[in-house]
């Protein structure tokens, strides 16, 4: 059994851009918490925005490349919106950059 770590999984999430912002997950800061138990993720992430209409396709999305990770072969997404999305607090240095956040 490969023992995968939580580094893994955000680096196979890099991939997973905001389809409207063209930035990454990660480096929007949406994705809060990955935690690994044996093979499987499970993924606390946040949007944007609470009404955001690419929600779904998002979520399926991170999934997807989560799934990519080697060693995991089961992933849950959870939708959370506590604490609510701040990219002055969230978002890595580049994604601030990108976000024009200084």
């Amino acid at each position: 059994m490969i023992m995968v770590e939580e580094a893994l999984v955000r680096e196979s999430l890099i991939e997973v851009e905001d389809p409207e912002m063209k930035i990454s997950v990660i480096d929007l800061g949406l994705i809060y918490e990955v935690r690994i138990d044996e093979a499987h993720a499970e993924i606390d992430m946040t949007l944007t925005s609470p009404g955001c209409p690419v929600a779904p396709e998002l979520m399926a999305a991170v999934h997807r490349a989560a799934l990519t990770t080697e060693g995991i072969d089961s992933v849950h997404v959870n939708l959370t919106f506590s604490p609510p999305w701040d990219p002055k607090i969230h978002a890595t240095e580049d994604g601030k950059f990108e976000l024009g956040v200084f």
